[in-house]
């Protein structure tokens, strides 16, 4: 089971625009270097909060199912990925380009995403709204790269 980095969104700002990147520096405790949840010193374990990723083919289904057009940027989440089951990597180890992760928990959607795009979204992304991850390596990730469980 290996997928694919289709696009990498940062935001400098909670509610600032994702805009974004090719490529991208992942730090160990602290996040990806630029986005709003980087972190100047490292932090515990088990928090989720370093990376964020979505399956391409939930934004798809979102579409087809509700209506809902939603690109992976407006979905907040660092990460957009094509071919591997997201929901599948919590509680296991697994890499993202040069970086390795633990997947923490589902990242499910909530009422701020929803206030941020539109009506739907909320229900649209149940249990399909990507992963949070700790990034425990960290490394470089660009579009195009693996993701894959160790």
């Amino acid at each position: 089971m290996t997928g694919r980095v289709e696009a990498i969104n940062i935001a400098a700002d909670l509610e600032g625009e994702c805009r974004s990147v090719e490529v991208v520096e992942a730090l160990a405790g602290q996040g990806l270097l630029g986005d709003r949840y980087f972190a100047d010193a490292p932090r515990e374990q088990g928090e989720g909060r370093d990376i964020t990723l979505i399956q391409a083919e939930a934004l798809e289904g979102l579409q087809e199912e509700h209506g809902i057009e939603l690109s992976g940027a407006e979905s907040r989440r660092n990460v957009l990925t094509r071919g591997i089951d997201l929901n599948a990597l919590v509680g296991r180890r697994f890499s993202v380009g040069e970086a390795e992760c633990v997947g923490i928990e589902l990242c499910e959607p909530c009422n701020h995403l929803q206030k941020m795009t539109q009506p739907g979204v909320l229900r649209g992304l149940v249990h399909r709204g990507g992963l949070r991850a700790d990034v425990v390596r960290g490394g470089r990730i660009a579009v195009g790269d693996a993701v894959q469980p160790d």
